[in-house]
């Protein structure tokens, strides 16, 4: 016990130590980002930029398989399958791997999604060859203990039944049963409580040795090591790594919904859940940047919104609301959400739908419109000021194909978008007539009015 207290408390100090320097460091220039990227032999294509302000190396995997790709009948199967990844290898069990990893004060962490897979390490220079051999034990020699799996399923099982006590996740999960009808988006990245249980350890190892390629692998390294030191390494780690011919990929998008719908979700609450939102687009759609402007005036520019100015401060109708675009590798969700008292539930989606007409009507403002270039172009170095944000920008950066230019471009490519852009794309991408609504709430108090045309699904 004393021995592994004293590991904790030494990882938790080199921690703090490198969490102080990557504040003296600061975000990094764009200018500098230009990575070195090759693909190995077995088809892996690898990034390296080196950054050596701090004695820091982290090594990101995007792999480019998610819940996506789960088989009809077994959505949760790509997120068990990643969620196991660090719970035994080959040679080492889930407590080695825990305990290796923390005794450098590193960091090792798995994490699935709708479109891919991510493993990362971050470790100091001196733990280099460490974080590079922990992070390719648990990519290529996963074990699945029978053990784990069953404690991990059940652990996901559990966070679905606490699921049932969040209005926001049950309007979440009803929202894109609806928007994404038909379409393996509409399931949870961790499956449903059906489909999980159903799972056996035979999925979960058909998944991984038909999805986990190292020629469907972006593995992205930052940080304080040379060029030829990392080629090295990756040689090394991961050059055994055998590539296969790369399964078939869902490529089809979702319907737009064609009339409005309403699905009422009773809950004996006070506060009412309100979802409101259509199909949106890709992150690989050429309006992106203009559509990106546009939902910051929207939405998402917090007390900078519309949204915001008009259901909060002048209506008093909700503590907070914004709108998101979900813009993943097929066109995701945009969606609209907020809470309300049951009484006042008409009156927020009246005014919701009036800021989606308004906005689609005239011309944003130059003040609006500033300001949200503002922020765009001002926030974008915080999005590279450590070396896992960086890794991680620069996989999707490749996973998308944005561009080697993105980092130097992006600050023009929202400077370039203009009022006229602005409105072409929210007439183009937001519609305020047919829409999915979803409204969890105490539904005798609500009294939803229903939309002209309104299905219930």
């Amino acid at each position: 016990m004393l021995k592994a207290e004293r590991r904790r408390q030494r990882a938790a100090g080199l921690l703090l130590i490198v969490g102080c320097l990557a504040l003296q460091a600061g975000p990094v220039q764009a200018a500098d980002i230009d990575p070195l990227r090759y693909v190995a032999a077995n088809g892996m294509t690898v990034l390296v930029l080196e950054q050596h302000a701090l004695p820091i190396v982290q090594v990101h995997a995007l792999l480019k398989t998610g819940s996506v790709q789960d088989p009809p009948g077994k959505a949760g199967l790509a997120n068990l399958v990643a969620s196991l990844l660090d719970e035994g290898t080959v040679t080492r069990s889930a407590t080695q791997l825990a305990e290796q990893i923390e005794f450098v004060g590193g960091q090792l962490v798995v994490k699935g999604g709708d479109d891919f897979t991510t493993a990362s390490v971050k470790v100091l220079k001196k733990d280099q060859h460490l974080g590079f051999e922990l992070l390719a034990d648990v990519l290529l020699h996963p074990s699945f203990p029978d053990k784990e799996f069953r404690r991990v399923r059940s652990q996901i099982l559990g966070e679905m039944q606490s699921e049932k006590d969040d209005p926001g996740t049950i309007a979440a999960k009803a929202f894109n049963q609806l928007i994404f009808d038909g379409h393996p988006y509409r399931w949870p990245v961790n499956g449903t409580e059906e489909t999980l249980a159903k799972l056996t350890r035979k999925d979960v190892r058909q998944f991984y040795s038909r999805e986990y390629l190292p020629n469907q692998t972006i593995l992205t390294i930052v940080g304080d090591i040379t060029a030829e030191q990392a080629k090295a390494l990756v040689a090394k780690h991961f050059g055994a790594w055998k590539q296969a011919p790369p399964p078939p990929r869902v490529t089809t998008s979702a319907a737009q919904v064609a009339k409005p719908v309403v699905k009422l979700i009773q809950k004996d609450l006070s506060q009412a859940t309100i979802m409101l939102g259509h199909l949106g687009i890709s992150r690989t759609n050429p309006d992106f940047y203009a559509v990106t402007v546009m939902n910051y005036i929207l939405g998402a520019g917090g007390f900078s919104s519309r949204l915001m100015d008009s259901i909060r401060d002048n209506q008093g109708l909700a503590y907070g609301v914004g709108s998101t675009f979900d813009a993943n590798l097929m066109p995701g969700a945009f969606m609209i959400s907020l809470q309300t008292r049951n009484e006042t539930v008409n009156r927020a989606i009246a005014g919701v739908l009036t800021e989606l007409d308004r906005i689609r009507s005239a011309p944003v403002t130059d003040e609006e419109l500033a300001d949200a270039k503002a922020y765009l172009m001002g926030s974008f170095p915080l999005r590279l000021d450590t070396t896992g944000k960086l890794a991680e920008v620069l996989s999707q950066v490749e996973f998308y194909g944005l561009g080697s230019d993105y980092f130097t471009q992006y600050p023009s490519w929202i400077e370039k978008v203009t009022k006229d852009d602005v409105l072409r794309v929210a007439k183009q991408y937001v519609d305020p007539i047919n829409y999915v609504l979803v409204v969890v709430a105490n539904q005798a108090k609500a009294q939803v009015k229903p939309t002209a045309g309104a299905a219930a699904p």
